[in-house]
């Protein structure tokens, strides 16, 4: 493992660097309160599926990864369901798309279609082989979305001095949701001291007059468009999240009010480059993950960080998060004689390792579980188990155990 001074530096030190932009922040912070690093794959075929994962392991996870293109019925009302679940039970949302094409292609498949992932998906992640050009591609793209996301348009009608105005609205009923609710917690009362959203003037985009009939009404109808700006840094209650991070508070009633004052997350996405990969037998060669380390400190601000086996941050300034998939642990009745460090597969490929390992040895930041988790009656339970695995694995790299 590498010295980053990253490695040894907790989460809620990390939030606070003046490099790490603000969506890293934010999930920097929810990891020091929730006191989990840990992420889950819910690779399942139906929303209903879906939304009891979410709804069994939210509690104990920092974010939840899905794959919307094997849900069979998917549809506005699955992503309105994991909204709602995120903002309740605190965890960012990482549609696992793997783009990886010219840039306008992934634009359109990043935007639009029936999954329309930027307007729901805090994370979401690309293959470097078209060229770091996907990345700025795909920065564009987000930018564009979350400013008609924020956007209202509205329409007043005046007919013999009485106004009517109706609000125009990109949503249907059956399509995707593109109301910013993942930057909203309804259940929180937001704590005085967050920022709160600015409104900018409306401005008058069209308005135009017509006459009825010879001597008839005159009809004035003005349309105009106001944008809402969410706040793009969260805001950092720091002494009690620090204090959650290394021990020092644990109560519920410290992990409510510090996820209270940390407040929605901010109005922003971030990408995930896929360096490297837990399969056997994998293609990314060593020269392929130096070219995306290269790409991801051309695009700080977008960049979150890398799908890895290991830290992959190497320079001064680097604050890259690297998420791990490939994570198991062994069955609890296999006993305390079971070593962790054994490498499983599962005929296809795939090879877990466990956090010990991943984290405490090889520096990655967020465990990424799916079968080890889904495949139990109790899902709550064993994210529990995996979570506290996670956690004790990154205190003892930290040298608090």
């Amino acid at each position: 493992m590498s010295s980053h001074t990253t490695l040894t530096l907790p989460f809620s030190k990390r939030a606070e660097l003046p490099n790490t932009p603000p969506l890293t922040a934010y999930l920097l912070s929810l990891i020091s309160i929730k006191q989990s690093n840990l992420c889950v794959s819910a690779d399942v075929h139906t929303t209903y599926d879906l939304l009891t994962v979410a709804e069994e392991v939210g509690d104990y996870i920092c974010v939840l990864k899905t794959h919307a293109d094997i849900i069979d019925d998917w549809s506005g009302k699955t992503i309105r369901g994991l909204q709602e679940i995120s903002s309740r039970k605190h965890f960012l949302l990482f549609e696992d798309r793997k783009l990886g094409d010219i840039g306008n292609t992934v634009q359109s498949q990043y935007t639009r279609g029936p999954l329309a992932i930027a307007t729901w998906a805090h994370l979401t992640n690309a293959h470097l082989l078209p060229g770091p050009s996907i990345i700025s591609s795909l920065h564009t793209a987000a930018t564009e979305t979350l400013l008609s996301l924020n956007q209202s348009v509205s329409t007043t009608i005046t007919s013999d001095g009485v106004p009517r105005t109706s609000f125009d609205s990109a949503t249907s009923t059956d399509g995707p949701s593109i109301a910013p609710t993942t930057t909203s917690a309804p259940n929180l009362s937001p704590s005085p001291s967050s920022p709160s959203p600015e409104r900018s003037e409306p401005q008058t985009l069209l308005t135009h007059h017509r006459r009825q009939g010879r001597a008839g009404s005159l009809t004035t109808a003005t349309t105009t468009i106001t944008q809402t700006t969410e706040p793009t840094s969260p805001h950092h209650p720091a002494s009690l999240i620090h204090a959650l991070s290394i021990g020092e508070a644990s109560s519920s009633s410290d992990k409510a009010k510090a996820l209270s004052e940390l407040g929605p997350p901010p109005h922003a996405r971030g990408l995930l480059l896929l360096a490297e990969m837990s399969s056997a037998g994998n293609l990314v060669t060593g020269e392929y993950t130096e070219e995306c380390v290269r790409a991801a400190r051309a695009e700080r601000g977008f960049v979150v960080g890398f799908v890895s086996q290991r830290s992959l941050n190497g320079e001064e300034g680097d604050a890259f998060l690297s998420f791990a998939p490939g994570v198991g642990l062994p069955e609890e009745e296999e006993g305390e004689g079971k070593v962790e460090g054994e490498r499983k597969g599962d005929g296809k490929g795939q090879v877990w390792r466990g956090p010990e390992e991943v984290v405490g040895r090889d520096g990655v930041d967020v465990c990424i579980v799916g079968r080890g988790i889904l495949g139990k009656l109790e899902r709550g339970r064993e994210a529990e188990r995996y979570r506290r695995a996670a956690w004790e694995a990154y205190e003892r790299r930290v040298g608090r155990k």
